[in-house]
């Protein structure tokens, strides 16, 4: 299992087209991915789990991956939202 702290940087945080940008890269994935924010904790390959977290820029989320390609999975969706786009 691979885990990391990030802040969220885009602009809207994870809302709408942000969330479904993040959830299509998520799916890209075999890991099980989850997103992680304060104690609730939801699959990030669900659009309905990740906006229900309601994510707002500067937030600190931690992303959670298990699977043959966790490390992947983890610094691509840490890359993506750190980016200030």
């Amino acid at each position: 299992m691979a885990e990391k702290t990030v802040e969220v940087n885009m602009k809207t945080g994870l809302q709408a087209r942000q969330a479904a940008l993040f959830v299509q890269e998520a799916n890209k994935f075999t890991a099980d991915v989850f997103l992680k924010k304060d104690e609730r904790q939801v699959n990030a390959k669900s659009i309905m789990g990740v906006m229900s977290l309601a994510v707002a820029r500067g937030t600190t989320v931690s992303l959670i991956a298990e699977g043959v390609d966790e490390e992947q999975a983890i610094e691509r969706l840490a890359q993506l939202v750190e980016n200030e786009n």
